[in-house]
């Protein structure tokens, strides 16, 4: 894909995800915009092996937008970053198509491990605001990963992920798109739900105490 091409795809992209983009010319001064511009060329620069001039337009992406992918990794079509402030994305980390970033989101590695060290994120998943995948795990097809989550495992396709550690709070199979809605509040509160659920347990066991002792004073 040309240049123009990539700028073309990356406008429509933009106004298409994000409400507050009212015109072609404001997605100019978008900070994704900015970062992905940035990254494309990079990205050609390292597959040639010019390792320090990739890495000196991905730095100075960074230092524009606050965003820092690093020229390596690997980026498939529709990559959405919504704000994008303090978004890091690993050397190794493999994104499919579709898939949308909101705001301080880290893929990034654990500090031990080798060779691939950055997460795979399949096709068409959300990513809330301030959430890290870490490590070599593979985020499976139409994942949604609450905010503020901490994922260090895998993830099949169709679930969705919160907590820290993250936990499967849904798993769907096939299901819609997540990043066609990019709902963010539509989530489970699994601390909640067990907070919940030891109140219902505690009032049973005590409606039982009640009738126990009335039977034996009834006695």
């Amino acid at each position: 894909m040309g240049f123009v091409r990539n700028v073309q795809e990356e406008i429509k992209l933009i106004r298409e995800r994000d409400p507050a983009i009212h015109s072609s010319m404001e997605v100019l001064l978008y900070p994704s915009f900015k970062a992905m511009m940035h990254y494309r060329l990079a990205h050609k620069l390292y597959l040639k092996k010019h390792y320090f001039l990739a890495r000196y337009v991905s730095q100075r992406g960074a230092r524009k937008t606050g965003i820092e992918i690093h020229p390596g990794a690997q980026i498939g079509k529709g990559f959405f970053i919504d704000h994008g402030n303090g978004v890091i994305i690993g050397e190794t980390s493999i994104i499919g198509d579709n898939v949308t970033l909101y705001q301080g989101v880290t893929l990034g590695g654990t500090g031990k491990e080798q060779g691939k060290r950055h997460p795979t994120i399949g096709n068409n998943v959300m990513i809330g605001a301030g959430a890290k995948v870490l490590g070599s795990c593979t985020i499976g097809d139409d994942s949604k990963i609450g905010a503020g989550s901490v994922v260090l495992c895998s993830v099949p396709s169709g679930s969705t992920v919160v907590g820290v550690p993250g936990r499967i709070v849904r798993s769907y199979g096939e299901v819609a798109h997540p990043q066609d809605a990019l709902d963010q509040t539509d989530l489970p509160d699994p601390i909640l739900e067990a907070i919940t659920k030891l109140q219902e347990e505690n009032k049973e066991l005590s409606e039982r105490l009640e009738k126990l002792e009335e039977a034996s004073n009834g006695k």
